[in-house]
């Protein structure tokens, strides 16, 4: 016997109705990282010892510089998530939590912004 209603089995939310939503980009985003991972580890490993012109004309690539950027997109969604479950399931004060919530999403943007730029600038060799 379950206390939900026929609606609620139907859009599966559970009593905070978002709860579903962040699950499932955590997963996606866990799920995108591993081969991007697998990827990055193998881009580091064929650089060492290389030499630093080698290294930047290889990161200027553009399918490296978009593969470096969606590692960045989703391991950076993925650690704003996994923050934001910590704080929501941890923290009790309200003011606390608030300010520890948004204090997770401007340090997630600086993050992200912070490696675009970089990966950016080497692509295009500014």
């Amino acid at each position: 016997m379950t206390m939900r209603t026929p609606l609620g089995r139907v859009r599966g939310l559970g009593s905070a109705k978002s709860g579903t939503e962040d699950f499932w980009k955590q997963r996606l985003t866990a799920i995108a990282s591993v081969p991007l991972t697998i990827a990055g580890v193998f881009l580091v490993i064929s650089l060492t010892g290389r030499s630093y012109p080698t290294v930047k004309q290889t990161l200027a690539s553009p399918l490296v510089a978009v593969l470096m950027l969606l590692f960045v997109l989703a391991n950076v969604l993925h650690m704003k998530i996994g923050m934001q479950v910590i704080i929501e399931d941890y923290v009790h004060d309200e003011k606390q939590k608030l300010v520890l919530l948004m204090l997770n999403d401007f340090f997630s943007v600086a993050v992200g912004l912070a490696c675009a730029y970089a990966i950016l600038k080497l692509s295009f060799g500014v």
